[in-house]
């Protein structure tokens, strides 16, 4: 599998707005949170990011997701 391509002006930007520190994993409570006031407020751009940090966490894991094979 090729590696997911983040272009570099967009990498850390959801991190950034959870105010989750650099090098960290975003805590799954904030980016539930982040993913239902996305919802709420209709800002698909932030759901988005959310939902693809959410499926990110289980990549790197043994058997899970596409990286983890």
């Amino acid at each position: 599998m090729d590696k997911i391509k983040i272009n570099p002006a967009n990498a850390g930007k959801l991190r950034r707005k959870v105010g989750a520190k650099k090098g960290r994993k975003i805590p799954v409570a904030k980016l539930k949170r982040t993913v239902a006031k996305a919802k709420k407020s209709g800002n698909v751009r932030e759901e988005r990011e959310a939902v693809f940090a959410e499926n990110a966490r289980g990549w790197a894991k043994p058997g899970r997701g596409l990286l983890g094979v």
